[in-house]
């Protein structure tokens, strides 16, 4: 083959010529291990006669050698050191050639302990010679990766880099790094918080100082990249670690979270940028795995509003615990697609897996249910934008109470053991429809957690990143068409979780909850609205005006998760608490007098409506 005049090798070609190659590696592998065998011999030997040329037994000892190479070669090819069963040089190949040559050099040390004196050979020679073969193969192979080491390591035209974290996920982020030629970057430094780790050097790379000392670090270093290797980092570590690289002019790249990476999904080396979910979401709570599967393994589930962004997620993880069946019940058909593509990888929709319904129709519901036997169930399906639902507070009656009920009332026909409702924040103290439409549905859950016996409960987070029409595709929408990013308030905090973190909660309490009960999550502090604005602004690297418009009817200027009638406690996991609702039964759901309430309820109790003059002098604080 030829290009531009010159020759091109082929395919296949370089196919042989790699296999050529690796026979001569092998073939150089095993005249070493065998030459090794015969150094040894002849070192132990000389050693033992004190450097005296006239040593008897030369002949014996020559044999001896051979003897100890050829066996070496032969083991060696049945153990496969030189078929290509272990990387040269990798420490499971010391660790197998360790043992072999033990083994070996315990027959022949006791074949020449034996006949030693017979045919003028000290009984030790083996035993002496034992340490120095191992010596010899061992150096040969240290030397050899050192070699392969350097030559592989990243061009100096790289990137220089730090590297935030000497754990594990760090080293293998620096062994891949220092061994791979094409490497964006290269790490000249570490910083770690932990004082034994002070004079560490990691694969070549030294710890240079604490988390705390990015900027001094990047001017010592000249680093122009920090690399965040830190597999359990909160948002408020990564939100730290940002700000003090920008003041240091740096670029931030982060590795994928622990999760994801023991999941297999992704690899420390899949760096990426560090996003505004990274700076406000929060890691998943650990959850006990054992538990999930033992109600989710090998038994029908059925999860409504499974084509949301909440129920599409919900089923991915889901799937992962092998029930006997997923149903996934929506009346969104292109929703529906997308979750069987996650689950199932293809969205074909013509399988049972897939349901076509409202949970507001009852009759077809309750027939669903009767076919189906769903023995667990997720209810993710509601109505949640909270000024669409205070323009038209009929259809959150109609979806998130009677809808609610209507799955409700299905699932304890058919003897559904776990239903977990999903629930918001803004289900304590609510100001909202809602808010109020989502208090309504967890007293209807208590209510048929009593009736029942079984664990009927609800799950509430808060605002959840990246689901659809939520707030930071939105800011993002905004900030691509060149602004403004409308912001109710500037003192508006909300809370966070992104998706699958709010779906391993959900997951997490089918197996912890009980009867009646609504689960909270821990959410750590609440983030300022027009803080995360100002960040996605600076990361786009865009002058975008920032526009106070005021709190929303039905809003609240700061979230709470708890209200002010609840208790709470946390009996089974530090980070989920646990809470009582007020049950409700569906005789006493009075749609006149809830619209009543609707109508009567102040719904900013937080604080007033700012006018215009305070708005005003917001933007310039802002602007300033």
């Amino acid at each position: 083959m030829r290009s531009g005049g010159k020759s091109v090798p082929s395919g296949s070609e370089l196919n042989v010529a790699v296999s050529v190659e690796q026979k001569r590696r092998r073939l150089a592998a095993a005249i070493v291990d065998s030459a090794a065998w015969v150094v040894g011999i002849v070192i132990a030997v000389v050693v033992r006669f004190e450097f005296d040329a006239r040593v008897s037994g030369w002949m014996s000892m020559i044999v001896l050698a051979v003897v100890a190479a050829a066996c070496q070669i032969v083991i060696g090819y049945f153990l496969a050191f030189y078929r290509g069963r272990f990387t040269y040089g990798s420490f499971d190949e010391v660790r197998a050639l360790g043992v072999a040559v033990t083994a070996q050099a315990a027959v022949l040390a006791v074949i020449v302990i034996i006949l030693g004196p017979t045919i003028g050979l000290p009984r030790g020679t083996v035993i002496v010679a034992f340490p120095f073969v191992l010596l010899l193969m061992f150096g040969v192979r240290y030397s050899a990766r050192l070699v392969i080491e350097r030559s592989r390591k990243p061009r100096e035209e790289a990137e220089p880099a730090l590297i935030i974290g000497a754990g594990h996920v760090g080293d293998i982020l620096l062994h891949n790094m220092t061994t791979d030629p094409a490497s964006p970057l290269r790490p000249v430094g570490i910083l770690d918080d932990d004082p034994s780790k002070k004079n560490l050097r990691l694969r070549g790379v030294p710890v240079i100082g604490r988390t705390t000392e990015i900027v001094a670090a990047a001017q010592d270093t000249g680093a122009t990249t920090i690399v965040i290797a830190i597999g359990q980092a909160d948002s408020t570590l990564l939100r730290r670690l940002t700000d003090d690289a920008e003041v240091a002019g740096l670029r931030v790249t982060i590795t994928p979270t622990l999760a994801r990476m023991m999941s297999g999904e992704q690899s420390p080396t899949d760096l990426r940028d560090i996003s505004i979910e990274d700076l406000i979401g929060r890691h998943p709570v650990d959850t006990n795995v054992e538990l999930i599967a033992g109600y989710i393994t090998g038994r029908r589930v059925l999860v409504t509003g499974a084509g949301g962004s909440i129920g599409s997620e919900l089923c991915r993880q889901l799937a992962k615990y092998g029930p006997s069946e997923l149903i996934m019940l929506d009346r969104d058909e292109t929703g529906l697609q997308m979750a069987q593509l996650a689950t199932s990888g293809h969205g074909l929709l013509d399988s049972r897996d897939v349901v076509l319904s409202d949970i507001r129709d009852d009759d077809t519901l309750r027939d669903i249910f009767a076919e189906r036997r769903p023995e667990v169930v997720f209810h993710a399906a509601a109505l949640k934008h909270l000024p669409m639902l205070e323009q038209y507070p009929d259809e959150a009656w109609k979806t998130n109470v009677l809808g609610t009920l209507n799955v409700l009332n299905a699932a304890r026909e058919v003897g559904v053991d776990t239903f977990v409702n999903i629930s918001t924040d803004k289900a304590a103290n609510p100001t909202s429809v809602l808010g109020h439409s989502k208090r309504v549905a967890e007293k209807l859950t208590a209510w048929a957690g009593e009736e029942t016996g079984m664990r009927y409960l609800s799950v509430r987070f808060g605002n959840v990143i990246g689901s659809r029409g939520s707030m930071l595709p939105t800011f993002q929408t905004l900030i691509e068409a060149g602004g403004p990013i409308t912001v109710t308030h500037p003192d508006v905090t909300r809370y966070f979780m992104t998706i699958p973190e709010a779906c391993q909660l959900v997951i997490q309490a089918g197996g912890i909850g009980r009867a009646g009960e609504v689960l909270i999550l821990d959410m750590g502090e609440p983030v300022s609205i027009l803080e995360v604005a100002k960040r996605m602004i600076a990361m786009s690297g865009k002058s975008i005006e920032i526009v106070f418009t005021g709190l929303r009817h039905g809003e609240k200027l700061h979230e709470v998760l708890v209200g002010s009638q609840e208790n709470l406690e946390r009996p089974f996991h530090p980070k989920v608490s646990h809470t009582r609702a007020e049950s409700i039964s569906p005789e006493r759901l009075d749609k006149e007098g809830w619209d009543a309430r609707m109508l009567s309820v102040p719904r900013n109790n937080d604080t007033a409506i700012i006018g215009a003059e305070e708005l005003r002098a917001a933007a310039g604080k802002v602007s300033e």
